[in-house]
This record gives C-alpha cells, sequence and structure tokens, in this order.
C-alpha cells in the first residue's frame, strides 16, 4: 500500500470529526464521555482563550436569541393544554360534588352518624379518699367523692365529704352543682349545699370555681350564703408529684371560714378549721390505687373554744389508709 503524507492541520481536523463521532456514540447508548463531565475546565480554557473579552460581548446582538426567547414564552403561554386562568378558580362542573356532604346522600348505616365533641354526653366518678384514720383516742372513717354528668362546657356535679365514727355521721357535707367551662381547665360552680350530723342540719346556697391553677395544683374555693345570714367559705388546694410512673405523692390542704358563730354546730366565726395531709399512693391500675399517709388537723378562734369547752382536742395528728379509685 502506498503512503500518502497528510498535512498537521488535516490531522486535526480528523482527529476532531472522530472525537465527535465517539460522543455521539457515548450519548447515543446512555454514557457520556469524560471531556463532556467536565463543564468548568471547558469554561476556564475558554475564559483562557486570548482575544475574547466575554464582558464586552452583545448577547442581544446575537441573531434571533431575543426573539425565539420571546416566541418561546409566548407559545407556553398560549399552548393548548395550559389555561392560567382556569387554574385560579371558576365555576365548578354541573356533575360536581357538594363539599358539605362528603357522603354524597349516602346514610352512615348502623354506624351512629359523627358528632361534635362537645355533643357527647360523659359521666364519672372520682373517690378521691374512702380511708381508715386512726388518732391517739379514736378511730374513724372518713370519704371524699365527686361525680359529674353531662357535657364539656355545662355538667351537673356531685361533692360529699364526711366522717363516720361509732357507726354515727359526725359531720356531712353534700353538694350539688351545675359546673360551667369558663376556660381551660377551669370551671365555675353554682348549687346547693347540705350538712348533716352532729347538730341542725344546715342549707346553704354554694357558688364558686374549681381547676387547675399554674404548676399543676388543683384548687376549689366556693362561697356559701345560708339561713340566717351566715356565710361560709371553702378552700382546697392539692397536688400530685409523680415518684415514679405508679408512685405518687399527694399532698393537700383544706381551710373552712365562717362569717359569724354557730354555737349549735360548734364553729367560731374566722378561720373553723384547717387539715393538711400527704398521702402516698400506689396505682395498681391508673383506676384503682392504694394509699397511706399522715394528717395533721387544727381548729382556731371560736371552733378551738368550743372544743375545748366539751373537753375535745383543738389539734389533732392521724395516720390514714385507704383506696383512691375512679371509674
Amino acid at each position: 500500500m502506498m503512503n500518502i503524507p497528510i498535512r498537521q492541520d488535516e490531522r486535526a481536523q480528523r482527529a476532531g470529526l472522530g472525537l465527535h463521532a465517539i460522543a455521539l456514540a457515548a450519548m447515543t447508548i446512555g454514557l457520556s464521555p469524560v471531556w463532556a463531565q467536565e463543564p468548568a475546565q471547558q469554561a476556564c480554557e475558554m475564559d483562557a482563550m486570548p482575544g475574547m473579552d466575554h464582558g464586552k460581548m452583545d448577547h442581544g446582538s446575537m441573531p434571533g436569541a431575543a426573539q425565539d426567547a420571546g416566541q418561546d414564552m409566548n407559545d407556553m403561554n398560549h399552548a393548548g393544554g395550559m389555561d392560567h386562568g382556569s387554574m385560579q378558580g371558576g365555576s365548578a362542573p354541573p356533575d360536581a360534588r357538594d363539599p358539605h356532604a362528603y357522603s354524597g346522600g349516602y346514610d352512615f348505616g348502623p354506624i351512629p352518624p359523627p358528632h361534635m365533641g362537645d355533643t357527647h354526653l360523659i359521666h364519672g366518678l372520682l373517690v378521691d379518699r374512702l380511708e381508715r384514720a386512726h388518732a391517739r383516742d379514736n378511730s374513724s372513717t372518713e370519704y371524699d367523692l365527686q361525680a359529674w354528668y353531662g357535657r364539656t362546657y355545662d355538667r351537673a356535679v356531685l361533692k360529699a365529704e364526711g366522717e363516720i365514727d361509732g357507726g354515727k355521721s359526725q359531720e356531712a357535707r353534700t353538694e350539688l352543682l351545675w359546673g360551667h367551662a369558663v376556660a381551660t381547665y377551669w370551671d365555675t360552680q353554682l348549687g346547693a349545699r347540705y350538712d348533716s350530723g352532729v347538730g341542725p342540719d344546715r342549707k346553704w346556697l354554694a357558688f364558686g370555681v374549681q381547676g387547675l391553677a399554674p404548676y399543676w395544683f388543683e384548687v376549689e374555693a366556693t362561697g356559701y350564703v345560708g339561713e340566717g345570714g351566715r356565710t361560709a367559705l371553702r378552700l382546697d388546694a392539692e397536688y400530685e408529684l409523680l415518684l415514679t410512673q405508679k408512685l405518687i405523692l399527694q399532698p393537700k390542704v383544706e381551710a373552712n371560714f365562717y362569717g359569724k358563730s354557730d354555737a349549735a354546730r360548734e364553729r367560731g366565726s374566722g378561720l373553723s378549721d384547717l387539715a393538711a395531709g400527704i398521702r402516698l399512693r400506689y396505682e395498681i391500675k391508673r383506676e384503682f390505687a392504694p394509699y397511706i399517709g399522715i394528717e395533721r388537723s387544727n381548729k382556731y378562734g371560736g371552733s378551738a373554744d368550743f372544743a375545748r369547752a366539751e373537753g375535745k382536742q383543738t389539734s389533732e395528728s392521724r395516720v390514714v389508709a385507704g383506696l383512691r379509685f375512679w371509674f
């Protein structure tokens, strides 16, 4: 075969054609040549080319550049499948379903229709204390419970607290109230109170608040107006400290104030009595928990004078054991 000499510029032209052919074949089968994967390096090489000032290039002067870009945007806006006006709203199709009737006209069958949360009737019973108290001279049984029935914002509330000694009721307080939610965790209460036990019975009109104070203190404050111009105020506060998930320490304080003396029931005016105790309970279940504790009660003012006249102590410490349950 005869060798024909090739000039240098022809060799470069043929080499360039060969590279373009290889690149086209690689892109056809999904590959990318190495030199196509490095646009940054190519850009640097272009910047390094002598005689080319990119800052003075007039891209608008490129033939057909601006016209083609404007025509492309115009074609996109007026494309048959894209209507920007319809994307902003408009009339619903004639066969569209009513958005407020998701059932499509069908009933729920045997399943009751859904209701809002404040339309359900709720009820419960909490026996906070059912205990046996042992003092130096005697023992007694005490109870403190609360029941409710109604809805989220309005419900009937029953409160009962008392002491039974020797099979007889020594002191009992029963309240029937209407509770109305006025804020998160807070209810106002209005109703009647009835006192029984030793001495004549007393009837009161009751009004107050009950709720969860900041730092998780459960608080009750109730005022009373009774027959003969009698008035009273009862304050109750307790706190639950979780030592573990099942072991809970519960401090509790209760105080009673009266506007005037009631000798028949051995109550003086002002601060009549105050009881403070602490109970440690173990929740076998959340709904059932035995507990033990200690409690200290004191009488003040006229109530202490009545107790001394009867030969009774004005202060007493007791050990208590009982159950707390609810359902």
